[in-house]
């Protein structure tokens, strides 16, 4: 179900949002009190958006519309590969490897089991384009950072107005991720569900507010990802100085923002990890290539034979289910019993 808006709906949301989008003004969630029912649900196709209007779409929830951060990208791209290509540089893609015909170079990545380390580095550089081609410092009390600080640190004055670098916050999800020992797939949904807050509550990711923001969206993350979640206040043993009650405060108000929406569909999902692919090859970060062994040319043989079994036997239940009109000629018929 890649076109639903929300997976439930709140009577009482926080009356700070302003989840307003202008092309489906059209299109809205009817979220009336009824006296003998209470609130009133839409059913879930009432709630499916045209596909006319699928690409004009909050890309977290409709798989048609394009990602933030891979438009956001896209003006350093072209800048990069003009002064590359004024200033005669090699874009550096001799040093990739590539597949010959006595050597065949694969990744170990996949949609359902990428790698860790590479997904890491390509969600932390979609938030580093986040902060440094925002649009404004749109921001809330419960995500800044001079105001619930995560350290005891002294926040420098100029906290505000220093975008991180790359590696600061590539450094601050690492270790959250290694500490609580989560899936390269609870970074993918935490980028989801950043995208999701930006644009449902209309703020931007800034100096001033990104590491809450992340916070709050790798534990969100990884709460409905993992089956084994991780508590609140397992994070305060990662992150000495912060309470468990703002761990709480700041879970509530990150789930009113996302109007309690968590559902990300498999499209939603799928879309991310290729466009988390793209930004890679956009930016030199390669993913791990490895020669193709004998022993793992074997297992992908092995289950590409049972995936072929598999649609096999399927396509055979169907045909016995159902007959063309062209098989209709050979089907023998029985003969009559006159009594």
């Amino acid at each position: 179900m890649g076109n639903t808006v929300s997976c439930c709906v709140s009577p009482s949301g926080s009356p700070k949002l302003s989840r307003q989008v202008e092309r489906l003004e059209d299109y809205q969630i009817n979220t009336d009190l009824s006296d003998d029912t209470g609130p009133y649900l839409q059913h879930i196709s009432d709630r499916e958006v045209p596909d006319d209007l699928a690409l004009d779409s909050n890309p977290s929830d409709h798989a048609r519309a394009s990602t933030i951060f891979l438009s956001k990208s896209q003006t350093d791209v072209r800048d990069r590969r003009k002064n590359n290509h004024i200033n005669h540089v090699s874009p550096g893609l001799l040093s990739k490897k590539y597949s010959s015909c006595s050597t065949i170079f694969i990744d170990d990545s996949t949609v359902s089991q990428p790698n860790l380390k590479s997904t890491i580095k390509c969600v932390t550089l979609a938030i580093y384009y986040h902060i440094k081609n925002r649009d404004s410092d749109k921001s809330l009390d419960t995500f800044d950072e001079k105001m619930h600080p995560l350290s005891r640190e002294q926040v420098p004055d100029d906290y505000s107005r220093t975008d991180p670098e790359h590696k600061l916050i590539y450094r601050f999800v690492r270790t959250l991720f290694s500490a609580a020992q989560l899936t390269a797939e609870c970074a993918i949904v935490t980028l989801v569900y950043l995208e999701r807050l930006l644009t449902y509550a209309e703020l931007d990711i800034c100096p001033s507010n990104w590491k809450r923001i992340v916070l709050g969206a790798i534990l969100l993350a990884s709460k409905v990802w993992d089956d084994q979640a991780v508590w609140n206040v397992d994070y305060c043993q990662i992150l000495k100085d912060i309470t468990v009650e703002d761990m709480n405060e700041m879970e509530r108000h990150f789930l009113e923002l996302l109007q309690f929406n968590i559902n990300v569909p498999a499209s939603v999902y799928a879309k991310y990890y290729f466009d988390l692919r793209s930004l890679a090859d956009d930016n030199n970060l390669s993913f791990p290539l490895e020669p193709l062994s004998n022993e793992r040319a074997q297992k992908l043989e092995a289950i590409s034979r049972l995936c072929e079994d598999k649609y096999k036997d399927l396509s055979r239940v169907a045909m016995r289910r159902s007959f063309s009109a062209d098989n209709l000629v050979g089907i023998r018929r029985s003969n009559a019993v006159l009594s």
